[in-house]
């Protein structure tokens, strides 16, 4: 774990099952354990000077491991093809800047070169970049299509100068495809600008080492787009657990997937757990305890609409509680207001 993204990465494998999307109960009328390690800067070592001075050579961009699926994922390769392009896109030696570049780089995938053109903030023009994928997390997973949030951290590097640090979730479609899924569109996520203030819940979610955010949802929070229910939600929770936050805002698709119906995360209005205090919601060696209290702690915290691994019973509406294919990996936590 990297203390100053607080990410903890973790992957999962599994047998095939279908549904429908995230974002709320698919009857709603309205709106991994193969574990990488976390990356670390290694030291370089300057030559020596004319006058015998060794000044100090510029810092190395973090060494990254590729994310692999492991134990309880639901169409493992469907994931592992998103991410692989992401980590192609996002990952680039001296010189491999730019889209012609980075669309060399996914054409061995046999993947279509043009979809550079989609990655966004993925690119740039800074001579290095490494991309580190913190979890990759079902949109949605049909029999013939998909959406994988591929939440990552990215380090990039001009010159001789600094490292700096960054990250994006890309919401990446895909379909049914001989002998693998094939990826048809990639949709990075847009925070929007930081807000001039943020209310006191906002500050204090940024702040709690036991709320894990991402990137783009760090930014999220910072653009004062998160409904106030949001945030102290994840508050309450964090009081009696660690949460590793995957998608809150942006990165998300805008409707439930394979539906109309808008989704609840668009409009800052829900935010998905991907980890609680340490087990990875798909992992089969999670206490299922863990996650269904979880879950009812979620919606004792407010949420008209929690979604798991598990369907549960009780609630107080009949579609409180719910469980698809695409919620095997995470709890997914929506407010109406």
């Amino acid at each position: 774990m990297r203390p100053s993204r607080r990410s903890i990465l973790a992957g999962a494998l599994g047998t095939v099952a279908l549904a429908g999307g995230c974002g709320e109960h698919p009857t709603k009328s309205t709106g991994s354990s193969a574990t990488t390690s976390a990356p670390a800067a290694g030291p370089a070592t300057a030559p020596t000077g004319p006058a015998g001075a060794s000044p100090s050579a510029p810092p190395a961009l973090p060494q990254t491991s590729p994310w692999t699926p492991g134990a309880g994922e639901i169409q493992p390769d469907v994931k592992l093809r998103a991410v692989q392009l992401v980590e192609a896109l996002g990952t680039w030696p001296d010189g491999g800047q730019g889209t012609v570049r980075a669309g060399s780089r996914i054409a061995p995938l046999g993947l279509d070169p043009a979809l550079a053109d989609q990655a966004g903030p993925l690119l740039g023009s800074v001579d290095r970049a490494a991309l580190q994928v913190i979890v990759a997390q079902y949109g949605g997973i049909l029999a013939d299509s998909a959406s994988v949030l591929v939440v990552c951290e990215q380090w990039t590097q001009t010159a001789a100068g600094p490292v700096v640090p960054g990250g994006t979730t890309v919401d990446v479609r895909l379909s049914a495809a001989t002998p693998r899924w094939t990826v048809t569109a990639l949709h990075p996520a847009a925070p929007g600008l930081p807000a001039s203030a943020l209310s006191p819940a906002a500050v204090q979610v940024l702040a709690n080492r036991r709320i894990i955010l991402p990137p783009a949802a760090v930014a999220d929070i910072r653009s004062g787009s998160v409904h106030e229910s949001v945030l102290t939600a994840m508050l309450t929770l964090a009081a009696a657990h660690t949460l590793a936050v995957s998608v809150v805002r942006s990165g998300h698709p805008l409707n439930v997937f394979g539906t109309d119906r808008p989704s609840d995360h668009p409009r800052g209005r829900a935010f998905d757990v991907w980890q609680i205090d340490g087990h990875a919601v798909v992992d089969p060696a999670t206490p299922h305890a863990l996650v269904d209290g979880f879950m009812r702690a979620a919606a004792a915290a407010g949420s008209y609409n929690v979604g798991g691994p598990r369907q549960l019973s009780g609630g107080s509406t009949p579609n409180q509680f719910f469980s698809d294919a695409t919620h095997h990996d995470h709890v997914h936590i929506g407010f109406e207001t």
